[in-house]
């Protein structure tokens, strides 16, 4: 499959694994863009153990979690905090679709119980294979799992109460 081809079927979905992860357009965009450079110059380092969409799924958690601990993102984020935000359009038109009740909630938790919602619930990852993804034993998955239910119970029944 030729990079174009992969540009078409995967970037959409790689994008939305990225934002889950940044919580930011922009960010997410640029992650999607350095997982297809990435992976255009080292496309033979794919050695086909899983499929292509699972490698690249990883390669995008894993630039999306270098980015979160990038100082760029940090000094993102303390200029937001010192200087305010004025948001465009745009910016307001992302927040309101993020506000729907459980995608906010999710994004609440921490990376780790998002992370393993995300491939479990969205996509559709058997605890075995999360398990290989994230390089974890799979009792690591399940209390995980557990653990991010736990979470986002009291949080999907606050929502629930206040739209009534």
């Amino acid at each position: 499959m030729d990079i174009e081809q992969l540009i078409d079927t995967y970037s959409d979905y790689l994008y939305r694994i990225a934002f889950i992860y940044t919580k930011d357009r922009l960010a997410a965009e640029e992650v999607v863009q350095d997982v297809f450079l990435n992976y255009y110059h080292r496309s033979e380092q794919f050695k086909g153990d899983a499929s292509l969409k699972t490698y690249l799924v990883k390669m995008t958690m894993n630039r999306s979690c270098d980015y979160l601990r990038s100082w760029k993102n940090k000094k993102h984020t303390m200029l937001e905090f010192f200087q305010g935000t004025t948001k465009g359009t745009e910016q307001l038109y992302v927040e309101r679709e993020l506000r729907a009740d459980i995608t906010a909630a999710v994004l609440t938790l921490p990376l780790k119980d998002r992370e393993v919602l995300l491939l479990y619930y969205y996509e559709e990852m058997t605890v075995f294979e999360i398990a290989d993804v994230l390089e974890v034993a799979v009792s690591t998955v399940k209390s995980r799992l557990q653990r991010a239910r736990k979470k986002l119970k009291p949080k999907l029944q606050m929502e629930v109460m206040m739209d009534e």
